[in-house]
């Protein structure tokens, strides 16, 4: 095992535990504010990914929803204490063994299992720039990663306490059971072509009934999207107060590396 003794940090401390392409921990300085005259009521993620907001705001109650039930599969586990057991190093060869189990696994109904779990976090932190890439067959099909040295984790106990407290579902963003003053924080797919992030695709009819359903709510609302035209005016349109920040680009098949310009649309903050 590469990178530390495997044992997640302290409670205080907790850093999200997959990797995430797009993650927003650099957005938490700048919702932190906004979240803090409301952080007595549930927080609401449709889609929690890597859940860098939820741990950077640290809510008493959290409703936490992702279309992919791989992340979500995992956070339950590490509600139970995980301990990965399966080998993990940074080799090829290993990688797509275990790729090609965590496969056979989806496709035999195994994926809530502990060794689904254990399974996902290895090609999370292994697999190449921290994408999560799934076929319309549902396969997982990220290459082998480039990384030089990985730090893994074998004992995640720390999160049990913590991740008690939250509640981790998977399904549509709609099914959510809301409640009138939910907090509402949605990071949907950016309205950019990208490669699957599961077997369904989220495209602009998707986003338009997002825009809709987060307008609906009587509650206060966060959403976080790159800044294309259909988007601002969409939200805007819609009624939703606009701010515009400079986000990381972080993912670059061209290699360019300069900001890419994120809206933040607020309703009832």
């Amino acid at each position: 095992m590469a990178g530390g003794d495997g044992v997640a940090p302290a409670p205080a401390t907790l850093k999200p535990p997959l990797k995430w392409a797009g993650g927003k921990r650099w957005l938490v300085p700048h919702l932190r504010p906004l979240w803090a005259p409301l952080r007595d009521r549930r927080l609401v993620e449709p889609f929690c990914g890597g859940l860098a907001v939820t741990l950077g705001l640290l809510p008493d109650r959290a409703l936490l929803g992702d279309i992919n039930p791989h992340p979500v599969n995992f956070y339950r586990w590490l509600q139970r204490g995980l301990r990965v057991t399966i080998p993990l190093r940074n080799d090829a060869t290993l990688y797509y063994a275990h790729r090609e189990r965590f496969n056979r696994l989806i496709a035999e109904g195994g994926q809530g299992s502990r060794e689904a779990a254990e399974l996902f976090y290895y090609l999370n932190r292994t697999g190449y720039n921290g994408l999560c890439r799934f076929n319309r067959r549902g396969g997982y099909n990220v290459p082998f990663g480039r990384y030089r040295r990985i730090g893994y984790t074998t004992d995640f106990s720390a999160y049990a306490a913590l991740f008690a407290r939250w509640e981790f579902v998977s399904g549509d963003f709609a099914a959510l059971p809301l409640a009138p003053d939910d907090v509402i924080y949605a990071d949907p797919p950016y309205d950019v072509p990208f490669t699957q992030y599961s077997p369904e695709v989220f495209g602009w009819e998707q986003q338009v009934c997002l825009a809709e359903w987060l307008a609906r709510h009587p509650g206060p609302v966060l959403l976080s999207n790159q800044a294309t035209p259909r988007i601002v005016a969409l939200y805007d349109r819609l009624g939703f107060t606009l701010r515009f920040l400079d986000a990381p680009r972080r993912i670059s098949r061209t290699g360019d590396r300069t900001p890419a310009v994120e809206v933040l649309a607020l309703k009832g903050v």
